[in-house]
C-alpha cells in the first residue's frame, strides 16, 4: 500500500500526521505538488514535483494509485477518480471517500460551483483547518491504516 498526497493544498497539520504516521508503520507516502515541499529525512517519504498547471498533480497520482492505496486530498473530482481505480481517498478533515459515497459528494460539489456560478450562492472555499479537522483527520487516518487487509 502507498499513500498518495494532493500537496499543493495539505494543511500543514494533516502533513505533520501523515509523516508521523508513515514512518511509525512504515508506509511509503509521496507527497506530489507543483511546489517544493520539504519532507523529514526517511526511507518512507518522498516528494514528486510535477510542472505547474491544472490538474498536473492529479493526472499524475491517478495514473499511478493502485487498488488498496490511499489518496489523501480533498479535491472531490480526484476522489472519484482513484475510487474508481479500486483506491481510497481521504479528506484532510477526515471524510473518506468510497465507492458508496463519492458520486453523491461529486455531484453535490458540481451542484454548489453552478450555483455559485449563476450568483445564487455566495461565498466559496473552505472554512479554516480546525484542531478538530485534525482530529478527525488522524482518527480516520488510524482506522484506515489499521484496517484488516486482504
Amino acid at each position: 500500500m502507498t499513500i498518495w498526497a494532493d500537496g499543493d493544498a495539505l494543511p500543514a497539520n494533516a502533513r505533520d500526521l501523515l509523516f508521523r504516521a508513515a514512518q511509525r508503520l512504515g508506509v511509503t507516502l509521496v507527497l506530489v505538488a507543483n511546489k517544493t515541499l520539504r519532507v523529514p529525512d526517511s526511507p518512507f517519504l518522498s516528494t514528486v514535483l510535477v510542472e505547474a498547471g491544472a490538474d498536473v498533480a492529479d493526472h499524475w497520482i491517478v495514473e499511478r494509485v493502485s487498488p488498496g492505496d490511499l489518496v489523501v486530498t480533498a479535491d472531490i473530482p480526484l476522489a472519484s477518480r482513484v475510487v474508481s481505480k479500486g483506491a481510497e481517498a481521504l479528506d484532510p478533515r477526515g471524510s473518506l471517500y468510497t465507492g458508496q459515497n463519492v458520486g453523491e459528494r461529486l455531484a453535490l460539489r458540481d451542484l454548489m460551483a453552478d450555483l455559485r456560478g449563476a450568483d445564487l450562492l455566495s461565498g466559496g472555499g473552505p472554512p479554516p483547518y480546525t484542531k478538530k479537522d485534525a482530529q478527525r483527520f488522524a482518527n480516520a487516518l488510524n482506522a484506515f491504516l489499521h484496517r484488516p487487509r486482504s
